[in-house]
């Protein structure tokens, strides 16, 4: 009778979460995976045809769509070591003893409580506003001008808004991890004469990889699918140099009504993320140590 009711409460809070995963993921990514083989303009009214495997030979021809992939790559590549460089760093000044230590948590972490395109559109101001100000104050406009105007700084802009917002977030996962190393390891170090440096490189780092396994698959995937601070950031602009993966998608299913091409570009999408976040976690796995 306890293990009917086990189950039955399992059931209550599993199957509904189960439902609902499978209606909203797992039917619309196989109704995609079918619609990638034929070409629609998206209108029920309008007839469906199968071009079998041409969306995907087409898109290994489509020069924007290759320099979408690049122009994602180099981004995502930026945005790891920023976002983790800082989140780390960010880990180790909050766990340190500083007197504001919560206080610094707190203001470091809420950044990333703010929706993608709210901070878009404070970033926009900050870039055109706030650099022309401070252009003006310093005379340094070779630093202090609207980054988004430029084809080669607006991908950098984006890069330090994706960290301002990210950092926080993967800061919370690194001190976690830091808080679950020994102290008898680190006072042992230090009485061989270990110097700080030391101790980060040969103890902290290498029992921080189970952290460092978690913050850089969920800075890959989320660098990856990042769109809605690419939309009120750039919008994809100047002339199409900061347009992402998932803003190229999406404009060529909604913008330019190629569903079956668009359902083409996404399922290459998926694999490309799958086989780098997976290929990723499984070369970090094998560098974890126990303690």
């Amino acid at each position: 009778m306890q293990k009917i009711k086990k189950n039955l409460w399992f059931s209550v809070f599993t199957v509904p979460l189960l439902i609902t995963f499978v209606t909203v993921v797992i039917i619309p990514f196989f109704v995609g995976f079918i619609y990638s083989f034929f070409q629609w303009d998206g209108v029920a009214a309008n007839p469906k045809v199968f071009v079998g495997f041409d969306n995907f030979i087409r898109l290994f021809h489509d020069q924007r769509f290759l320099d979408s992939a690049w122009i994602t790559i180099k981004f995502t590549f930026l945005a790891l070591f920023s976002v983790n460089i800082l989140g780390l760093g960010f880990a180790l000044l909050v766990t340190s003893k500083l007197k504001t230590a919560n206080m610094t948590r707190s203001l470091l972490f809420m950044p990333n409580l703010i929706g993608g395109l709210i901070l878009g559109y404070i970033w926009q101001f900050i870039f055109s506003d706030v650099f022309s100000l401070l252009a003006e104050i310093t005379g340094s406009d070779r630093i202090f001008f609207n980054w988004l105007l430029d084809r080669e700084f607006a991908l950098y802009a984006m890069v330090v808004v994706f960290a301002w917002q990210m950092a926080g977030y993967m800061m919370i996962i690194y001190i976690a991890g830091i808080q679950g190393i020994p102290d008898e390891i680190i006072e042992a170090a230090k009485i061989d004469g270990a110097g700080f440096w030391q101790r980060i490189k040969n103890i902290m780092i290498p029992l921080l990889m189970p952290a460092f396994t978690i913050c850089i698959f969920l800075t890959l995937s989320f660098s990856f699918k990042i769109y809605d601070v690419n939309l009120s950031l750039t919008g994809g602009g100047p002339i199409n140099s900061t347009e992402l993966f998932a803003m190229n998608i999406y404009n060529e299913i909604f913008g330019y009504g190629n569903y079956g091409y668009g359902q083409a570009k996404a399922i290459v999408f998926f694999v490309l993320i799958a086989i780098v976040t997976l290929t990723q976690v499984y070369m970090t796995k094998k560098k974890e140590v126990e303690m």
